[in-house]
């Protein structure tokens, strides 16, 4: 009787410990706060924040489950001002621009490196590649941070804005 309530006992004792890591990765990982709240609790996201806010996409990036590739306070600072200024005043390109960083669904890093393309939102594809352990989007985009959970969905973290072909 012994030799089978061991075997069980340690069956319980794996199962509460998957569930104690999982309860705590999850309150660690904000999991309950939806995409729009994960970047806004993070200040290296506040421009996409003020962008993804001014093209009216905060209600549908709530709601849905996406993939964001976000880029970061330092990746729009490489974007030139000229630039920027034009999409504030072009809310359809500014849109198709934040929509070109979303794909449709949960896709964590683990499926992103087995791809060699994805299609996302604003219809355009991102090009995929591995180099030398690390993520590129459309050749030189890096991914620079992964996984980062939101109830509805993931963001990986960029060092480039993405434009989408014209």
């Amino acid at each position: 009787m012994l030799r089978r309530l061991v075997p069980l006992l340690a069956v319980a004792g794996l199962v509460a410990g998957l569930l104690s890591v999982s309860s705590i990765a999850s309150a660690q990982s904000g999991t309950s706060k939806n995409l729009v709240e994960v970047a806004q609790s993070d200040p290296q996201f506040s421009t996409l924040v003020q962008l993804v806010t001014s093209a009216g996409l905060a209600d549908t990036l709530s709601s849905g489950k996406y993939t964001v590739f976000a880029p970061t306070n330092a990746a729009f600072a490489k974007v030139p001002k000229a630039t920027l200024d034009g999409l504030a005043q072009d809310p359809a390109k500014l849109k198709a621009v934040l929509l070109y960083h979303v794909v449709k669904g949960r896709v964590p890093a683990s499926k992103v490196v087995t791809l060699r393309r994805v299609k996302t939102v604003e219809g355009s594809d991102v090009r995929i590649r591995v180099r030398d352990g690390k993520v590129y989007l459309n050749g030189s985009t890096r991914v620079t941070k992964t996984n980062v959970r939101a109830s509805n969905g993931y963001i990986h973290v960029i060092n480039k804005v993405l434009i989408p072909p014209s």
